[in-house]
């Protein structure tokens, strides 16, 4: 199983690099970019993933432009070449320069989207904390991510409408390690009914940018809960110390009937005592299951063949914002937080109970409170 990336010195085991350290079928290794119009022209999103112990590799690419969101969704035979694994179908994702740019081609005329953007980085990336989730004694969730906020400069097509970047804000991510994906491994059905509540918001300022994330245990208790400030390029690399925050938490006033934000506040104290209050309003909602999230064929880590690509498409007036695949959720956001404006990403998805919010149940959405 010797590959190109066995010649680097890279190797985490005494396995070569294509043998993941874990046998685990839900190990995976993803890819994810947004970009967006700050005046709520567009929004568009690409996730790529490998789940090398399935033998997957999949990939979407989505844009949400004039009230209409459409997709191309790719998998196929994972290569045991880490180096081979960047391209699937009509998706490519290239590393043109280690943590500072990164180029991303789609080449779908069957689906109407065609792309060539590049991705360059406006901060140091980010080491968000570790992740480790359990469902009774089975290890659901156990992953790093790299968060990432710059600029994209490029192309694209959706439909008829040709669309071009210069200076788009965005952010991208890197994640690694276990999460469910694919089909379900077996065995006895859990006993505990799903519960799991998501916030993580990336956000831009004209000197600096910010991130919160948390997950709430069905109490609303923060079971991971992590917020910073982030520096700007080219005064900061990976190495500059953030300023990180003590606490962190969230409201969400929601949409009636369903787990949708229609406005949300940020509430963050630093170690020094200082307290900052963002409040975010949503102008477009991107529903990720445009790029496999909760997509009722295209799930990610799913094995479609040696080869296959597809497309969805749909009218975001004709959705139910209720319905569980239209739960998980990107809102590009207009900021305002002690006096600074910014634009960023909301992104929210409750699944179960969660009593602060009122929910009860997996998917019931009462009235807004």
């Amino acid at each position: 199983m010797i590959t190109t990336f066995d010649d680097y010195p890279l190797h985490q085991t005494a396995e070569p690099v294509a043998v993941p350290g874990t046998g685990d079928r839900n190990y995976y290794d993803r890819y994810f970019f947004n970009g967006y119009d700050p005046d709520g022209g567009f929004f568009f999103a690409l996730a790529l993933g490998l789940y090398p112990n399935r033998r997957v590799v999949d990939a979407s690419f989505s844009v949400l432009h004039d009230g209409v969101q459409r997709s191309v969704h790719s998998s196929a035979r994972a290569p045991l070449d880490r180096a081979a694994a960047t391209a699937v179908g009509p998706i490519t994702v290239e590393v043109v320069e280690p943590l500072r740019v990164l180029r991303v081609r789609v080449d779908a005329p069957d689906q109407a989207l065609a792309a060539d953007l590049e991705f360059r980085a406006r901060t140091p990336a980010v080491e968000e904390p570790r992740i480790i989730r359990h469902t009774g004694v089975t290890p659901t969730m156990d992953y790093t991510r790299l968060t990432q906020w710059g600029t994209w400069e490029g192309r694209y097509r959706s439909g008829d409408a040709e669309l071009t970047c210069t200076g788009a804000p965005g952010t991208r991510d890197r994640s690694w390690g276990v999460r469910a994906v694919g089909e379900p491994a077996g065995g006895a059905p859990p006993t505990e009914p799903p519960q799991f509540f998501w916030v993580w918001a990336p956000l831009h300022f004209d000197d600096h940018c910010t991130h919160l994330a948390l997950v709430d245990d069905a109490e609303g208790r923060h079971v991971y809960e992590s917020a910073c400030v982030v520096p700007l390029l080219p005064g900061a690399d990976e190495s500059t110390p953030l300023e990180h925050a003590r606490t962190a938490d969230v409201e969400i006033e929601w949409e009636p009937g369903a787990r949708l934000a229609r406005a949300a506040t940020l509430r963050t104290a630093g170690w020094d005592g200082k307290e900052r209050t963002t409040r975010v309003t949503p102008l477009l909602t991107f529903r990720m299951r445009g790029i496999g999230y909760f997509h009722p064929a295209w799930a990610h880590g799913v094995w479609h063949g040696e080869q296959e690509t597809g497309g969805s498409e749909w009218r975001t007036a004709d959705l139910d914002p209720a319905a569980p695949e239209n739960v998980h959720v990107q809102q590009l956001v207009r900021v305002e937080s002690d006096g600074r404006s910014g634009i960023g990403v909301f992104e929210h998805l409750a699944i179960g109970p969660h009593r602060p919010s009122g929910f009860t149940g997996t998917f019931d959405a009462p009235a807004a409170r």
